[in-house]
Formats: C-alpha cells, sequence, structure tokens
C-alpha cells in the first residue's frame, strides 16, 4: 500500500528524505511478511525492485546522502542484500518510451525529467561497478532472447550451487 502511494500522483508531492522513509517502510514490510518467511523455508525469493532501487532513485536521481540511506535501511533492518541483481540497462529514451507506451500503468517515476532518469541510469550502473559479483548488467537493447538467454547464464549458477 505504501509503494502504491509512492508512484501515483505529482512528482515532486513528497520531499526525497520522506520518499527514501517511505520506500524503506513498505520495503520492512515486503520484507518481514514475505522475503524472510519464503528464505526460512529454503524458497529461492526472486522481487522486482529492492533496496538498490532507493539507492539509485532517491540517491542518485535526488542527491540524497548514500551513507544516510545505508543508515536508515541498517536501522530499519532492510539492508540485507540479494545473492544476484540483475539490472537490465536500456539507454533512456528507448526506455522511458516503452515504459510510457505501457497501457495502464501509473508510475510517477516515469514522468519525471529525463536528466532525472540519467543519473537514474548511471547510479544503477555504479552500484554494479561496485559490487560487480553481486550485480550483473544486462543490455537490455537487444531482442527478448538474446536478453532471456543472459538473464538465464545469470541466475543458474546460483540455483544449482543450491541443488
Amino acid at each position: 500500500m505504501i509503494r502504491d502511494i509512492l508512484v501515483k500522483g505529482d512528482t515532486g508531492q513528497w520531499d526525497h528524505l520522506t520518499e527514501v522513509l517511505l520506500h524503506v517502510a513498505a520495503r520492512r514490510e515486503h520484507l518481514r511478511r514475505t522475503i524472510e518467511p519464503a528464505l526460512r523455508e529454503g524458497q529461492v525469493v526472486i522481487s522486482d525492485r529492492y533496496s538498490d532501487s532507493t539507492v539509485a532513485y532517491q540517491g542518485f536521481g535526488y542527491g540524497v546522502d548514500r551513507a544516510a540511506i545505508a543508515a536508515i535501511h541498517k536501522a530499519a533492518e532492510c539492508d540485507l542484500k540479494p545473492d544476484l541483481t540483475l539490472i537490465l540497462d536500456i539507454p533512456v529514451d528507448v526506455g522511458l518510451k516503452r515504459a510510457l507506451g505501457r497501457p495502464g500503468q501509473e508510475n510517477r517515476y516515469e514522468r519525471m525529467r529525463v536528466d532525472f532518469h540519467e543519473r537514474l541510469r548511471e547510479g544503477f550502473l555504479t552500484i554494479a561497478t561496485e559490487e560487480p559479483v553481486r550485480c550483473k548488467v544486462i543490455d537490455a537493447t537487444r531482442g527478448i532472447d538474446a536478453i532471456h538467454r543472459d538473464i538465464v547464464a545469470a541466475v543458474m549458477p546460483l540455483l544449482k550451487s543450491d541443488a
């Protein structure tokens, strides 16, 4: 419900730090109610967006101090890191065109200025450079079959190691 509040409405409706706090609150609930119980049962968890998104969006996109974001994640006990993060990289103009072409989905972030999205992309690529073992950058400009092959190649070694 918290995330739903964040993705709808005016692009400037929240203070940047308020956005960090709201995203971390939503993440904490998702972590406690869904991710942690699944991990305790030995399940594989796949998530669309996690803490790197807050670092990229609010840290790189808005300029909120990354150390402050890390401290908030830690205080909320949301500093669990995924074993693998896939970053589907695409030039901003192409990505926005794709996103805005999806019918029926409102997302206020997609309506933000292009320079915000450039900083966001740079943020994700910086995170990948800083954590190259965990983060794999996938070239999303190619066809779906090539993207799928790269994703499978990145995921399968982790799944096989748990078998």
